[in-house]
């Protein structure tokens, strides 16, 4: 198979991933024959159950994919006053996508299940960790599995095995990251430089399901991500450009930072923008959960 050009580094829709998997994508058992030039990655996770992602994949998944869990692979659970998802250790990471046969010259394509209904979109924070360890190869399955199988393309079911590769040569790029002292240095600044991925609710401090303490880091607008998707697919990349243009106004994309309840949804804001040609905004990887993990950080709710 020859190196997808160019290659996909915001969305892929399921006809291109189909036509670059060719054969695979019509043989239902794929550990003999998935190809090494596309990896495919299933990040399906939900928040109420941690073991539901691990089961639908076994159940079935895109032939050829790996399993991508969003509290042992994407995050460092022992890590504390991060938030609920902390960043997984740089060398970890690189260690885990040699496991899964990513290497520099692999085109990676990641799929979650789409709708979002638990907000977890563990799809873009793959994406995003592959981007700041310097691979820009990824992308995001437009529409998910779901859109896969509306498509009438077939399911693998169990696990698929890859050939390992070395851990993949770089480290995550920290400038990419904002953090808790940063955000407490610009609390003053005017609105728009930073953006809370939350629904309008969470973020007006009416209810909060999962973190200690409601409401938003002071000054903060909110953009729920649920905006940028239609019928569990991105929305059109002109409409988004206009509306968060509205949300961040004449700033520069790389003054903005972009923080949600744990650091995951913000970065499916973060694709959102990116697919919009709104580059280089960075993420408050340990975002509200983080925040108030220091009782002394000020709080705002409302509007």
């Amino acid at each position: 198979m020859k190196p997808i050009d160019p290659p996909w580094t915001t969305l892929v829709d399921v006809a291109s991933l189909a036509a670059a998997l060719g054969e695979d994508v019509r043989v239902v058992d794929a550990r003999a024959t998935a190809s090494t030039a596309v990896r495919v990655v299933d990040a399906r996770s939900s928040l109420a159950d941690p073991q539901a992602g691990s089961g639908q994949y076994l159940a079935g998944h895109v032939p050829g994919a790996v399993y991508a869990d969003l509290n042992r692979d994407l995050s460092d659970l022992t890590r504390s006053g991060h938030g609920r998802h902390p960043l997984p250790d740089s060398d970890a990471f690189a260690a885990k996508l040699g496991q899964w046969g990513i290497g520099p010259d692999t085109q990676v394509v990641v799929y979650d299940g789409s709708d979002g209904s638990d907000g977890s979109m563990a799809a873009s924070r793959l994406w995003w960790l592959l981007r700041l360890i310097g691979h820009r190869k990824v992308a995001v399955l437009d529409g998910g599995i779901t859109a896969w199988q509306a498509a009438g393309h077939p399911l693998a079911t169990g696990q698929d095995e890859v050939t390992a590769l070395p851990a993949y040569p770089g480290r995550f790029d920290t400038t990419q990251i904002a953090n808790a002292d940063e955000i407490s240095a610009r609390l003053k600044h005017a609105p728009g430089w930073l953006v809370d991925a939350r629904a309008g609710e969470r973020f007006r401090g009416e209810v909060e399901p999962l973190d200690p303490v409601a409401g938003h880091v002071p000054g903060a607008v909110n953009r729920p991500f649920a905006l940028n998707v239609l019928d569990g697919r991105l929305r059109d990349a002109q409409e988004l450009r206009a509306e968060l243009q509205g949300v961040i106004g004449n700033r520069d994309p790389q003054q903005v930072v972009l923080m949600c309840g744990s650091g995951v949804t913000a970065c499916h804001l973060l694709l959102a923008m990116e697919t919009a040609g709104l580059s280089g905004a960075r993420i408050y990887a340990d975002s509200w959960s983080g925040w108030v993990s220091d009782s002394s950080r000020p709080v705002a709710t409302g509007a």
